[in-house]
């Protein structure tokens, strides 16, 4: 068996010395194939369950970094790259990948706009402005997206998945610690005729399904002199492109310090819809959001549990509260709930 193409993945395995060597041993081969040579040992700063990533030092300066997720990502290393090829200036372009493995050797991207300095509403904006002409990009890619193996998430689609989500007992049944609780249950259940239907509205608009990143935030996009390039791709799908708000809103309203329904928080979501203006007049495409952000804690819970189910089940019980948390906050008031 290929290191690190097992079925499960997680700290065990991105610390183990067989799984280690066989990965940076490629990564070398990989630089030597561009006249880099390391300098000095590998770094492991980032460890996650579900990733790890390692820094490279370089001889003559710099780094480059080599990053490994677990199978509930395997379609990132190629999405990586098909975007690298279609979409090179928005997105961090790998000097390669190895799909089997699960790898990507990485340039270093610089700044993200969270170490450049993301306490600001205007540069909120112009980075979801960034995002959306690159969704505007990948539209006729949609169709390849999925045969590379991006998940499915399209809204047509969504209410046979919440319905298997429900009946699955990774969500824990009720009354479990850290389970979803009888009422939420209940709740989600007796809406799911009323989410079928928020789909299909979504479904019938004007805006095509494209890449949703799933993880929206001031850490996941490198900025240089206001120029963004996106990374992470472990938790897109391809799905409605409004469902980026879900995240994107709340990390926002995290950063800047905004209440729901702040009005820093609907210019934001405006910032964003105006890219989208040739597709439908404002009032139009305010609604498909509105639409977009109630299926979205379900759509968030679907992607949680996909990842989850790639770690090693021992190492789950950290984050096990993800996929019943993200269920709960169905019909919840969201970010933009006081003032939409």
């Amino acid at each position: 068996m290929i290191p690190g193409s097992e079925a499960t993945a997680g700290v065990a395995t991105w610390q183990d010395p067989g799984w280690r060597s066989a990965s940076l041993d490629w990564a070398v081969e990989q630089l030597a194939r561009t006249g880099r040579q390391l300098d000095g040992p590998p770094e492991q700063p980032h460890v996650r369950a579900w990733s790890t990533a390692f820094r490279l030092p370089l001889r003559g300066g710099g780094a480059v970094w080599l990053k490994s997720v677990g199978p509930g990502s395997a379609h990132e290393p190629p999405l990586a790259e098909a975007l690298g090829r279609w979409v090179p200036g928005h997105v961090l372009v790998p000097l390669a990948v190895h799909p089997q493995r699960r790898l990507l050797l990485l340039p270093d991207g610089g700044r993200t706009l969270r170490a450049a300095g993301s306490a600001d509403l205007a540069a909120w904006e112009a980075m979801v402005r960034a995002h959306a002409r690159l969704q505007l990009a990948l539209v006729p890619h949609a169709g390849a997206l999925l045969e590379l193996g991006v998940p499915d998430h399209r809204p047509g689609r969504l209410p046979g998945l919440v319905a298997d989500l429900l009946g699955d007992d990774g969500l824990q049944r009720p009354g479990r610690p850290g389970g979803l609780a009888q009422a939420d249950r209940d709740r989600v259940l007796a809406d799911l005729p009323g989410y079928a239907r928020a789909c299909r509205a979504l479904a019938a608009g004007p805006v095509p399904p494209t890449l949703q990143h799933d993880d929206l935030h001031d850490a996941n996009v490198f900025v240089d002199d206001g120029h963004h390039r996106f990374f992470d791709w472990g938790d897109a799908s391809v799905s409605h492109p409004f469902l980026t708000l879900v995240v994107a809103l709340r990390f926002a309203a995290h950063v800047l310090g905004l209440a729901n329904g702040d009005p820093g928080l609907l210019r934001l979501r405006d910032a964003y819809l105006g890219e989208w203006r040739d597709l439908g007049p404002s009032g139009e495409l305010r609604e498909l959001c509105a639409l977009a952000l109630r299926i979205g804690p379900l759509q968030r819970a679907l992607t949680w549990r996909r990842i989850l189910r790639g770690v090693h089940e021992a190492e789950r019980a950290e984050w096990d509260g993800q996929v019943p948390g993200w269920t709960a906050e169905h019909l919840a008031p969201g970010p933009l709930a006081a003032g939409a």
